[in-house]
C-alpha cells in the first residue's frame, strides 16, 4: 500500500452534533484498512455539497473514504440511539459499524451529514465486527441513487471503497466502506434512548437540536415539541405514500431506521415489487411479514406513536394532558397519509385534483386490485397506461392476460371518462404519465447479478451499467429495453434480501 497522501481534501466541516450533543455520541476513529481501492464516487453529489470533486476522486480522497486519513476539521463520532426492532425494544443500539465524520453546508445552504458505514468496531458494536461487504455497500449505492432519481427523499452514497479485507458472514466476502450523506442521522430511536433512561434534560437538548436542524420555524414556540411530532408525522406520511407509489418495500422499518428528517435510510433488506401483491415481503429476517408492503403505513404510524411516547415529558408536564395532545397529533396521521397516497396515485393516473376524492381513490384502488388478481408487474402495469393513451393497448393487455381482459376494459372505460372530464389531449396526459411512472427500476435479478459480479469477480461493469439505467428511470431507451423486463419465475420465486450485518 502506498503512503497516505499528505495533502488531504478540505471539507469546511461545522460539526454541530458533536459540539452540541456530546451526551448522544462518543468520539471514535475509523479503522485503517490495508488496501483501499475505488469502487465508485458520486461526482454530482460532491459538487452539490460544494466539495472539490476532482481532488476527492483521487488518491487523497481514497485515503479519506477508506478511513485511513481523517481530514482537518472532522470529528468522527459514533452516535447512540435505541430502537424497537420488529416490535421489541432495545434500549441501547447505536452506530455499531458507522461513524459520523462531520457536517458540511451544501450549495443550497442545507446542513448535511457525511458518515461512514463499515468503518470498524465502535463502543456500540455489540460483538459485531463493524465491517461491511462490497455487495451490501453497492446495493446501498444502487437503491439510494434510484430513489433519488424517482424523487423520493433519501440518504445518498458519496463514495464506495473496497478495503482489501475479508469480512465473514455466511461466507467470506470482500470488505468495503460506504460514505453516506444525509440531512441528518437523527432517528426516532435517538430520542427513545434518552426517554427510556429518563434523562429529560438531554432528551430536551436532542429535541431542541432536531427542531433547529429540521424545523427552525418552531424555535421558541411553547408547543414546539408537539409541533415537532406533527412535522415528523407529516414527513413520514408523505414519504411512505411515495414508497407505495413505486412498489418499494423497506424491509426493516424499526424505529432506529425512521429518520426525523423524512429521508429513507438503511437499504439493507429492501427491494421493489415485480408482480403486485400487497403482502410481499423480501427480507429474510421478516419471518412474520411485519414489514410487508401493505403494512408500511401502519408501521409508520406505530413508530410515530413510539416517538410520541419519547416526547411526552417535553410536550406537557402533566402526563395525561401530554398523552391527549400527542394522541390528537397521531390521529391526524392516517388522513394525512390518505391525502398523500391519493395525490401520488392521481399523478400516476394522470388525474388532476378537481375530481371527487372518493371516486378517484376507488379508481386507483380498483386498478391495484386488478394488478394483484392477475399477477401484473407493478412497474409495467402503471407504465402501460401512457402507451394505451397513445393508441397502443397491446402491452397492457398482454400484462393482464386473457383472463383479465374484460376487467381491464371495464376499468379503462371508467378511467377514460374521468380523463375526459379534464378536457386535456390524450397525448398531453400520456407525456405527464411518463414523467411519474418509471420504466426502469432496480429489478431484483439485475441488482443481484451486478452485486455478484462485483463481489465474486471484481467486475464493476454490470453495477455501473445498472446504475446508469436507474439514474434515468423515466426516459425510454431502446438500448436498455431488456432492463425494463421483469425477472423470470426462476429469478423471482422465493427471492430474499439480507441486512448485510
Amino acid at each position: 500500500m502506498s503512503d497516505t497522501p499528505t495533502a488531504l481534501p478540505t471539507f469546511a466541516f461545522d460539526n454541530s452534533y458533536a459540539r452540541e450533543l456530546d451526551a448522544a455520541c462518543t468520539p471514535w476513529p475509523p479503522a485503517a484498512v490495508p488496501a483501499p481501492r475505488w469502487l465508485w464516487f458520486n461526482h454530482a453529489l460532491a459538487d452539490a455539497l460544494g466539495l472539490d470533486s476532482a481532488t476527492l476522486a483521487g488518491d487523497a480522497g481514497l485515503a479519506v473514504f477508506a478511513g485511513n486519513a481523517v481530514p482537518d476539521g472532522a470529528q468522527p463520532v459514533a452516535q447512540v440511539y435505541a430502537g424497537h426492532q420488529f416490535g421489541g425494544f432495545s434500549p441501547r443500539l447505536g452506530d455499531g459499524r458507522a461513524l459520523l465524520l462531520g457536517e458540511v453546508i451544501d450549495r443550497a445552504g442545507q446542513r448535511r451529514d457525511i458518515a461512514f458505514k463499515g468503518s470498524g468496531r465502535t463502543p456500540f458494536s455489540r460483538g459485531g465486527d463493524g465491517k461491511a461487504a462490497v455487495g451490501p455497500v453497492l446495493r446501498e449505492v444502487l437503491i439510494g441513487e434510484a430513489m433519488h432519481a424517482l424523487g423520493i427523499p433519501t440518504t445518498r452514497a458519496l463514495a464506495a471503497v473496497a478495503t482489501g479485507e475479508t469480512v465473514y458472514r455466511d461466507q467470506a466476502l470482500p470488505g468495503a466502506v460506504l460514505t453516506r450523506v444525509a440531512a441528518s442521522h437523527l432517528r426516532v430511536g435517538t430520542l427513545q434512548y434518552f426517554a427510556a433512561r429518563r434523562e429529560v434534560p438531554t432528551l430536551r437538548r436532542v429535541a431542541e437540536y432536531a427542531i433547529a436542524r429540521h424545523d427552525p420555524e418552531l424555535i421558541g414556540r411553547d408547543d414546539r415539541f408537539l409541533a415537532l411530532l406533527g412535522a415528523v408525522a407529516e414527513r413520514q406520511a408523505q414519504l411512505v405514500a411515495r414508497w407505495m407509489g413505486v412498489g418499494f418495500i423497506h424491509g426493516v422499518m424499526n424505529t432506529d431506521n425512521m429518520t426525523l428528517s423524512g429521508e429513507t435510510i438503511d437499504y439493507g433488506p429492501c427491494a421493489f415489487m415485480e408482480a403486485f401483491d400487497p403482502q410481499t415481503v423480501f427480507s429474510s429476517i421478516d419471518t412474520h411479514g411485519r414489514y410487508a408492503f401493505a403494512h408500511q403505513p401502519g408501521i409508520a404510524h406505530w413508530n410515530l406513536a413510539r416517538l410520541a411516547e419519547a416526547l411526552l415529558p417535553l410536550i406537557d408536564p402533566h402526563p395525561d394532558r401530554a398523552v391527549t395532545l400527542a394522541t390528537e397529533v397521531l390521529d391526524r396521521f392516517e388522513p394525512r397519509f390518505a391525502a398523500h397516497w391519493l395525490a401520488v396515485h392521481r399523478a400516476k393516473l394522470g388525474l388532476n385534483d378537481t375530481g371527487d376524492d372518493e371516486a378517484d381513490r376507488a379508481l386507483a384502488n380498483d386498478y391495484l386490485q386488478g394488478l394483484h388478481r392477475h399477477g401484473v408487474d407493478f412497474t409495467l402495469g402503471w407504465r402501460g397506461l401512457s402507451a394505451l393513451l397513445r393508441g397502443d393497448p397491446l402491452a397492457l393487455q398482454r400484462l393482464w392476460g386473457d383472463d383479465g381482459a374484460a376487467e381491464l376494459n371495464a376499468w379503462v372505460e371508467r378511467w377514460r371518462a374521468r380523463l375526459a372530464a379534464q378536457g386535456e389531449p390524450a397525448a398531453q396526459v400520456a407525456q405527464r404519465l411518463d414523467a411519474v411512472n418509471p420504466l426502469y427500476m432496480p429489478r431484483n435479478h439485475l441488482v443481484e447479478n451486478a452485486l455478484q459480479a462485483a463481489s465474486a469477480d471484481g467486475d464493476l461493469r454490470p453495477f455501473e451499467q445498472l446504475l446508469a439505467i436507474v439514474q434515468r428511470p423515466f426516459d425510454e431507451r431502446a438500448q436498455d429495453a431488456s432492463a425494463a423486463l421483469p425477472g423470470t419465475p426462476e429469478q423471482t420465486r422465493g427471492y430474499r434480501t439480507f441486512c448485510g450485518t
